[in-house]
């Protein structure tokens, strides 16, 4: 489905105000499939309502025989009538069970098809916004747009749009059959409708906020479920179950309490429009009688009138449910329109660099930089990275060095200043060419619930099997690959849970290695490792490194001794910066930081 860019962070989003409007909107592509289905629910209503029509035709043979409506029409003989009669029965319930099966079809076919396009469009949103968005937002709740919201739309347009149009079709198609018939009391079944409608816009206008706090208090319960199935083993080691699953009640209750608010609004419609209903209903029974007793309405047509106030009422107190439905849909479709109406604040560069014609030249110039809440992170940061260097940064915690990477990456834009790679800021490159140029190593390996081999050639989807096993060979993990029970197909299991620490790095630095970055970004690539494991990760980075631009972030300053230039960090400015020997004479932070690890003094916690 083509998504319609719109600027939405204001206030009021106008999902929220007109989601229906809204969601025609956004499902324009399936136009013709909406009024195909929208059709056959029509047509099958007409031809239910048929039935009722031939009951009061036959009624009309039996007591005026040659009189009744066939016979004017030519037929005389009133069994020749009630042949003719039973033939149009089973072709109006033939064509009734046509057009049942055709709208069920094609609404559940246009369900799903908005189902798809709408999850689709919705994660391709979610990929594209900044990392600042998920700041103040819990993956669980995210995954509850995805799923549930989407879900909960696909199952009001499976039976609920089709509800509302027989409805209509009901109401339209009698009101001409009791006008053609009896304008006299026509009217009577009609006399409850409009409070009716009016009750049905007050439950609506009531439901609307229960239904909408409904989906919010998901959101949070499917946020803390996600958050607690991820930290599975950090609970079970706090020895922490007990608390967990207290939280989670409480959250469950809550989810609990705002649906039985909506559960106790919404079960009260049906009971007070039955109320309503059985008014038209007598008043038909009645007057439509008198009329009957008095000759000026005949028997077969007061039998249809009496029939049809049933069928055109009764029908109403499903519209409850319907309502119910509605605004569940409507709930969710307002959080899904307000995600996918969410822009980008990091917009794509119109400038393309293939990645064969980068250099890997860097330079950060005057760059502050301040997340959404706090002071200044980084505070004037100057400095070149020449093409085919190496250069670490390293500082206390805090001293502002992941965020470079974060810059560098456009995963965060500067708040002053800019950095450029060969000379272009990076703002003004398109984000695919700029990330594909640089190869990331973090200390936080993400493997995805896949083979070996998938999640080596994850940023070179097309590599061949050669290529791969020499990726996984440069970077020393062929050997424990090679012992795996299936090798290059095994499952590492949800976030390579099946894997050691050091094996999981190793991959990583595999799939680094096979994307062939012209810039590599290694930041705290050891930090999570044993020393025999680090000496062979290392190894594997003294050799990637060759030829190409090269940004270690590190605690480690062991493993940055050898690199061209050190830049070291505090408070976010560089205060010192020289080879490893000249910093160590310098006598500064760097020094400072040398011999804690060293352990030639003792640690300063400020300095950790």
């Amino acid at each position: 489905m083509a998504i319609p860019a719109t600027d939405t962070r204001s206030a009021a989003p106008p999902a929220a105000r007109r989601p229906l409007a809204r969601l025609l909107r956004y499902a324009q592509p399936h136009r013709a499939r909406l009024a195909a289905a929208a059709l056959c629910s029509v047509l099958n209503k007409l031809f239910d309502l048929a039935p009722p029509l031939l009951i009061g035709a036959a009624v009309d043979v039996v007591v005026a025989r040659e009189g009744a409506l066939l016979g004017r029409m030519g037929i005389q003989d009133p069994r020749e009538q009630l042949v003719v009669l039973a033939v149009l029965s089973v072709v109006i319930w033939g064509l009734e069970s046509v057009f049942e099966f055709a709208y069920a079809v094609l609404w559940r076919g246009l369900a799903q098809a908005v189902q798809d396009d709408l999850r689709r469009a919705t994660y391709d949103r979610v990929q594209s916004l900044e990392l600042a968005y998920y700041e103040d937002r819990s993956t669980g709740g995210l995954l509850t747009i995805l799923g549930e919201d989407v879900n909960q739309l696909e199952r009001f347009l499976d039976g609920g749009a089709n509800d509302v149009i027989q409805v209509l079709t009901t109401v339209l198609a009698i009101a001409a059959v009791y006008f053609g018939l009896a304008p006299s009391v026509a009217w009577l079944p009609f006399l409850p409708m409009p409070f009716i409608l009016w009750a049905s816009l007050r439950f609506q206008a009531r439901l609307e906020p229960r239904y909408a706090e409904v989906r919010r208090r998901a959101g949070i319960l499917g946020g803390l479920l996600a958050n607690n199935l991820g930290g599975i083993a950090t609970i079970k080691s706090f020895t922490a179950e007990a608390h967990e699953a207290r939280r989670v009640a409480t959250e469950s209750a809550r989810y609990r309490d705002a649906n039985r608010a909506a559960i106790r609004l919404s079960a009260a419609f049906v009971p007070l429009i039955r109320m309503v209903i059985v008014v038209g209903f007598t008043l038909m029974l009645l007057f439509g009688g008198y009329e009957v007793l008095a000759g000026s309405l005949a028997v077969g047509a007061y039998s249809v009138m009496v029939f049809y106030s049933q069928r055109l009422l009764w029908p109403l107190t499903r519209l409850g449910q319907t309502l119910d439905l509605y605004q569940r849909a409507m709930a969710s479709t307002a959080r899904i329109l307000d995600l996918l109406d969410t822009e980008p604040t990091i917009s794509d560069g119109p400038r393309a660099l293939p990645v064969d014609a980068v250099r890997g030249a860097l330079r950060f110039e005057g760059v502050r930089f301040r997340y959404r809440e706090g002071g200044d992170v980084l505070r004037g940061i100057d400095l070149a990275i020449p093409a085919g260097h190496t250069v670490a940064f390293v500082g206390p915690t805090g001293a502002g060095k992941s965020t470079i990477v974060k810059l560098l990456l456009r995963f965060y834009d500067v708040t002053e200043g800019r950095v450029t790679l060969d000379g272009i800021d990076v703002r003004a490159l398109k984000l695919s060419d700029l990330r594909r140029a640089i190869g990331l190593v973090s200390q936080d390996v993400f493997l995805f619930d896949g083979t070996v081999r998938e999640n080596i050639a994850y940023g070179a989807l097309d590599a061949p099997e050669a290529a791969i096993v020499a990726a996984a060979g440069v970077a020393e993990a062929h050997a424990f690959i090679a012992g795996l029970a299936h090798g290059y197909d095994t499952l590492v299991g949800e976030r390579g849970q099946k894997l050691s620490g050091g094996q999981r790095q190793r991959l990583s630095i595999a799939r680094a290695v096979l994307r062939d970055p012209p810039v590599l970004v290694l930041d705290e690539a050891t930090a999570a490792v044993d020393n025999e494991t680090e000496a062979a990760i290392q190894r594997s980075l003294a050799r990637i490194a060759i030829g190409r631009t090269t940004i270690v972030i590190a605690h480690r300053l062991s493993t940055v001794r050898h690199a061209d230039r050190i830049y070291v960090l505090d408070e976010g400015r560089v205060v010192e910066e020289g080879h490893h020997e000249s910093l160590l004479a310098l006598g500064g932070l760097y020094a400072s930081l040398w011999r804690v690890q060293t352990g030639e003094r003792d640690p300063d916690p400020l300095l950790c």
